[in-house]
């Protein structure tokens, strides 16, 4: 025990404390500091923490001139009274297991939060380190050593309140369920004799974990929340920055219960449980912002798994830059779109943000005296500047079916979902010939393999030739963090397995991921796209034959000024915003056509 708690222990923090130490720190201004004292003593600061009711001052530590924020304030706390600092993270909380420690009344009591259990050691993050009665009683109870770590206060409370309602509403469902009934997909699904009831998907117990989930999802930043059945405890994943987390288990019943509640607020067939569905749902933040999610569900041997993609219409007010365009990307890209007709192509895999620059682009396209419609599948996000029609294969009304419907909706720029097959291909090349600006995307490695694969699919090559614009291919890679990242010099031997002509814009030197208590320890903050350029020119229309050399295409596109993913994701290297590792684990590798 550090010898400052040693001295004050079993008694509460008080303002005059932290004053006295600041002070003494040569942090804050005596006078500032008295007056506080005289406001303290009046009563004043209420039943706040003493660290919080400083960090209001919005005072700026006059040693180094930054701010005394309570993140700040409670780290130089820690250290002063020699106890680990431990920002609360919650998705690496064990909620379930921390919430058993011991009850919601007894750690609000002394505003104290569980945040880690193992065999021997259970960790208590804790705002009033000097009141320690709890820990002798909680000893004799559990049998294990107690670790104290000092946490923000806001926090403690924040997730307190969080944790037990959310652990205490799954209890309270679970005591409500029945685990054998209900599940018409459980491979493993049998029936208890004597047990009767199943869990209402409006039990005010699911309908608090729907709405916890969705918040925390909001507030994570996750792009995708996955809810998966397991034999007696299924999972809840959030996807964040491209890369899975697992959140929570909760049992499986209750899972069903939640499944069902979700999908009675997107209008699905809560009773049929043995098909795929889609469907969407549209709420409001806290904050009073809307996000609509997609939601998907797909039967599996333990019950239906569901996953909802969260969208956020911040997204489709993006300019270019934000998105990850350079300069000479964007010049391109406005180019291509500000043509009256043909056919400009977006590719790359699932997840490569292909959805997120159409609905930009089409935004900015989308003014009063133009005429946008689009059909998707599914329609991503809802927006009212365009018109927008959704594939719904039990009525036969599919891509191409739905592209000459739009046709007589005397279109200005049709977006396509996906060029699947040749007739939707050849609705496509129409409209591009009648006078249409079209928009689509298709699955391929690179920007000019694109070419390939309309010719597989059966295009004639004049009509390649003369309705394409352009092709644009894209990923995503993930962005350094701001607040942790470090340089680290690169050899050419690096720099050469990740771009030809490796010397190109090789910079002196690189960042590397760190981890900091900003990006949860991951080093990455947000995503930005690496993009492919590819501009027909004469050269390029006069390669496109039946017997193409993809090769051949690669070489006069890089002649003609095309910038392949990973030289593309080499300058976004050497402005410090992104790793090596990222552009290659997401670009395709060098080729001899780029040497």
């Amino acid at each position: 025990m550090s010898a400052v708690i040693e001295k004050h222990k079993e008694r509460e923090l008080r303002v005059p404390d932290i004053l006295d130490w600041l002070e003494a720190d040569g942090m804050v201004d005596s006078e500032n500091a008295a007056m506080l004292r005289s406001l303290a003593s009046s009563g004043k600061y209420e039943h706040k923490h003493p660290l919080e009711f400083i960090a209001e001052r919005g005072w700026k530590n006059i040693k180094t001139g930054k701010p005394l924020t309570l993140e700040v304030l409670t780290v130089w706390f820690a250290d002063h009274v020699s106890l680990p600092y431990r920002r609360i993270d919650p998705l690496r909380v064990e909620v379930t297991r921390v919430t058993s420690v011991m009850s919601y009344a007894y750690a609000a009591r002394y505003n104290v939060l569980p945040v880690k259990v193992t065999d021997k050691v259970i960790t208590v993050a804790t705002a009033q380190p000097f009141q320690r009665e709890w820990v002798n009683e909680l000893s004799r109870i559990n049998k294990q050593n107690f670790e104290l770590v000092i946490a923000n206060p806001d926090d403690i409370r924040r997730f307190l309140l969080e944790f037990y309602s959310v652990s205490k509403s799954v209890l309270g469902a679970q005591a409500d369920a029945d685990p054998f009934v209900g599940n018409l997909q459980n491979l493993e699904s049998m029936m208890e004799l004597g047990r009767a009831g199943k869990l209402d998907a409006n039990d005010q117990h699911v309908i608090n974990i729907v709405d916890w989930l969705l918040q925390y999802a909001f507030d994570q930043r996750a792009s995708d929340i996955h809810l998966e059945p397991r034999r007696e405890m299924s999972n809840v994943r959030f996807r964040i920055d491209g890369v899975m987390h697992e959140v929570y288990q909760i049992p499986t019943a209750v899972m069903a219960a939640v499944s069902s509640r979700i999908k009675i607020l997107g209008r699905m067939d809560v009773a049929e449980k043995r098909r795929p569905q889609d469907g969407r749902l549209k709420t409001r933040t806290p904050e009073g912002q809307e996000v609509e999610l997609r939601l998907s569900t797909m039967p599996t041997a333990f019950g239906e798994k569901m996953v909802m993609r969260i969208f956020d219409p911040e997204v489709i007010v993006k300019s270019f830059t934000d998105l990850g365009f350079s300069n000479s990307d964007e010049d391109i890209w406005r180019k291509m779109i500000q043509q009256p007709h043909g056919i400009i192509l977006v590719t790359g895999p699932t997840g490569s943000g292909k959805t997120t620059t159409l609905y930009s682009t089409l935004k900015l396209l989308a003014r009063p005296d133009v005429n946008v419609c689009t059909i998707e599948d599914p329609i991503e996000l809802v927006e009212p500047a365009f018109n927008q029609m959704q594939v719904q294969k039990n009525i036969d009304l599919d891509f191409s079916r739905g592209v000459r419907t739009l046709m007589r909706q005397d279109p200005d720029i049709i977006m396509i979902g996906e060029i699947r097959d040749m007739e939707t291909a050849e609705m496509a090349i129409q409209a591009a010939l009648t006078g249409h600006l079209v928009l689509s995307t298709l699955h391929t490695n690179d920007a000019p393999a694109a070419i390939s694969r309309l010719l597989d699919i059966g295009v004639p090559p004049y009509l390649v030739q003369s309705s394409v614009l352009g092709i644009m291919a894209q990923r995503l890679v993930r962005t350094l963090c701001p607040h942790c990242k470090a340089a680290t010099p690169i050899s050419d031997e690096d720099w050469k397995l990740l771009v030809k002509p490796w010397k190109a814009l090789k910079p002196e030197t690189v960042y590397k991921p760190v981890g900091c208590l900003e990006c949860r320890n991951t080093g990455y903050m947000g995503r930005m796209g690496v993009y492919e350029m590819f501009s027909f020119s004469q050269d390029i229309r006069r390669l496109i034959t039946d017997n193409a050399d993809l090769q051949a295409l690669r070489k006069q596109a890089v002649k003609d000024g095309l910038r392949p993913l990973r030289l593309s994701g080499a300058s976004k290297i050497a402005q410090g915003l992104t790793t090596i590792e990222e552009v290659m684990r997401v670009a395709p590798p060098p080729l001899d056509s780029q040497s």
